[in-house]
């Protein structure tokens, strides 16, 4: 863990994520948070733990995490700028807002990570996808590394036009993942089942299949072989799910759609 942090923005995904960071040793008396309306979750928390909350005058840390919305950026840039130190690295969460866009409106940064998360990181299962600019150093990187990866899985890209494709799979994708459900149960509801059964059936159904793929050493096209006998029920329904207008095409479209628009509100 970094020796100290500031974050800035403490809503629900920066709560999250240093409910995690505190989990797995950040120390909180080397914390600072900055939010201009906190939680009462996150008084307390600052309260019982010890963690410097709006101090009149903070001082940079190590790291900085921005994870204000991103419409607040412009606004806050100002009093973010004299939080970044010569050697800190600014770490952002930030949707749309690129490495150049950041250091247009905090010009002490020069060491970044721009970073994707996902809500699951709420759990400690999250998926990261992060890019680094060339000045951040292995042990700045390894310092967001260790942060990432206390909220789940990170995977490194070589090129931040990269982080519109991971914010199209994984960033969206949990929402993927709950309208499956959703679907899943609506059909076992026309196929005669009552609703809270299809339901319950539906959400167990994918929270268990997503656990046995996390624990198996196979991968999901394997598992899914496993499971399919030849002339099987399984394999009429795969027979629908896999013809070539079925759900591959559909979701190659809903990332790409999430892609561009993802482009479209960088800046």
């Amino acid at each position: 863990m970094p020796a100290s942090l500031v974050l800035a923005g403490a809503g629900k995904m920066g709560g999250a994520m240093l409910a995690g960071w505190l989990d797995a040793g950040l120390d909180p008396r080397a914390t600072t948070i900055i939010d201009p309306v906190p939680a009462r979750a996150i008084v307390d928390l600052c309260a019982q733990r010890g963690i410097r909350l709006n101090p009149t005058e903070p001082e940079p840390g190590a790291v900085l995490v921005l994870a204000i919305k991103p419409q607040g950026l412009e606004a806050a840039a100002p009093g973010l700028d004299r939080l970044v130190g010569p050697d800190t690295v600014l770490v952002s969460i930030l949707a749309g807002k690129t490495i150049a866009d950041l250091r247009a409106r905090l010009p002490r940064a020069r060491a970044v990570v721009r970073a994707m998360p996902n809500l699951p990181a709420s759990i400690g299962r999250g998926a990261t996808g992060a890019c680094a600019s060339a000045e951040v150093t292995p042990a700045q990187r390894d310092a967001a590394d260790t942060l990432f990866a206390a909220n789940g899985t990170v995977a490194w890209l070589a090129d931040e036009a990269q982080i519109d494709a991971v914010t199209a799979v994984s960033g969206s994708g949990p929402a993927y993942v709950f309208l499956l459900v959703e679907a899943l149960a609506g059909a076992g509801i026309a196929a005669g089942l009552e609703p809270a059964v299809a339901q319950a059936l539906a959400r167990a159904t994918v929270s268990g299949a997503g656990a046995l793929l996390e624990a198996s050493e196979e991968d999901a096209a394997q598992l899914r072989r496993n499971v399919t006998s030849p002339g099987g029920t399984t394999a009429a329904a795969l027979d629908v799910l896999m013809r070539p207008d079925g759900l591959a095409p559909l979701l190659r479209e809903a990332v790409a759609a999430a892609k561009r628009r993802a482009a479209e509100l960088a800046g």
